[in-house]
């Protein structure tokens, strides 16, 4: 391949505009820090298509798989949470068994009154006060359209499933809805096309921004925190989604190597949000159908967030041995189970996995919520591997359902796995 052409591969730009992001950002750090804007920007228009992106996948999702398959679509939904919930459970015992090994936080000797909680604005106040019961409230949205102007993606999926049950029950006179639906989706996605081209962009700014504002030096002393953090995430990528693979008859390799431009995109921007549109399309060149992976995948990004669910547990009880506070195991538990909610609906955007640790703490009363600003620094420099880990598992869940669903061609997912 020549030189010109491989650089107009999106995943090599990326790589590059990920290095001279760093060196930007090391050598001119108030530069680095003055181009945030351009990689909130690119996220704001991201999050400006997801809401509709989802909406109308889920939609045509649901209703053309009521029509071809009947009521199979419920059987789609159940086996799709018992596995969602499932791996995050694994993702959450996947950090505390970390955190009890390497015990990162061990010898810190950390004084909760010594620390400014002021530090938590706008974090710790809305999770905390709401608890469990209104989290569970934000999932309903005030109005029709109010789903698709709040931040949210969870009353988007709501709103869709239940659109998506009235069409296929409406049939047949629903045909041209879904046409129509069809229609909009691939507008959408075209309109998804264009914006995704600014993902170099958007990377070297983001890379520029987090070097500039906490220096590569501000590793040093969380090194052994995030060293931790990025061998559980590794261990459970090849342990657990790698087993299951396995067990389902494709290589999880071959699949990292074919996707593994969106993979560079999500580690350059800190978000698994831009690669959605590109992962579902790629799902159905592997040989998945696309009523049933265009309901499993944007299901997954609210509620099959492993790399967040391993964060949290390694998160808390670091911030338990910091601090010298002693869990028992039914405190563990009770974490660990308080944990398989919150993980839930934490979108995929850099940032989200410490909103979702903030609304733990603040639900959890025996570690304190002061604890979260020693994570402040070093956050981003773990979001990469919170998206990585999760965007890696929505796409082996979607070929898994897939596979169970009867709507993935094997042979053609081999095929195309061996070219990668």
């Amino acid at each position: 391949m020549k030189s010109s052409t491989l650089f107009r591969q999106r995943y090599i730009q990326v790589i590059f505009a990920v290095i001279l992001g760093i060196c930007f950002g090391h050598f001119w750090p108030d530069l680095g820090r003055d181009i945030k804007p351009v990689a909130d920007a690119f996220i704001k228009l991201i999050r400006m298509m997801l809401a509709p992106l989802v909406f109308s996948t889920i939609v045509l999702g649901i209703a053309s798989h009521s029509h071809r398959h009947g009521s199979s679509v419920a059987s789609t939904l159940f086996k799709s949470m018992g596995l969602f919930y499932f791996l995050t459970l694994l993702a959450l015992l996947s950090g505390w068994l970390a955190a009890a090994l390497l015990q990162p936080g061990v010898g810190w000797h950390l004084q909760t009154a010594t620390i400014d909680r002021h530090l938590l604005p706008a974090l710790s106040a809305n999770p905390a006060e709401k608890g469990v019961t209104g989290f569970l409230m934000q999932i309903i949205p005030t109005t029709f359209v109010s789903a698709f102007t709040e931040p949210e993606i969870l009353p988007v999926l709501l709103l869709a499933m239940l659109t998506g049950f009235a069409i296929a029950h409406a049939k047949p006179t629903s045909d041209h809805v879904l046409k129509l639906m069809d229609e909009l989706g691939k507008i959408f996605f075209s309109i998804f096309d264009v914006i995704i081209k600014l993902a170099p962009l958007a990377a070297f700014a983001s890379m520029a921004f987090t070097v500039g504002q906490h220096g590569i030096q501000s590793l040093a002393g969380f090194s052994y925190l995030i060293l931790s953090f990025y061998l559980a995430c590794t261990a459970f990528v090849l342990l657990v989604l790698g087993g299951l693979a396995r067990w389902h008859g494709f290589s999880l390799w071959k699949l990292i190597r074919y996707i593994r431009e969106e993979l560079l995109v999500v580690l350059g921007t800190s978000s698994s949000e831009p690669v959605l549109p590109p992962l579902l399309q790629k799902l159905q060149t592997l040989g998945c159908k696309k009523d049933v992976s265009g309901l499993v995948l944007p299901m997954a990004y609210s509620f099959n967030l492993d790399g967040t669910a391993i964060y949290l547990t390694l998160a808390s009880l670091f911030i338990a041995q910091a601090c010298d506070i002693q869990l028992s195991n039914t405190q563990i538990l009770s974490l660990i189970a308080t944990m398989l909610l919150t993980s839930k609906g934490a979108a995929g955007v850099s940032g989200s996995g410490f909103v979702a640790l903030v609304a733990t703490l603040g639900i959890i009363p025996d570690l304190p919520l002061e604890g979260a600003t020693l994570l402040l620094g070093i956050d981003r420099f773990m979001s990469e591997a919170r998206a990585l880990t999760s965007t890696v598992s929505n796409v082996v869940v979607c070929l898994i359902v897939s596979i169970w669903e009867g709507a993935c061609d094997r042979k053609l997912l081999q095929q195309q796995l061996d070219r990668a």
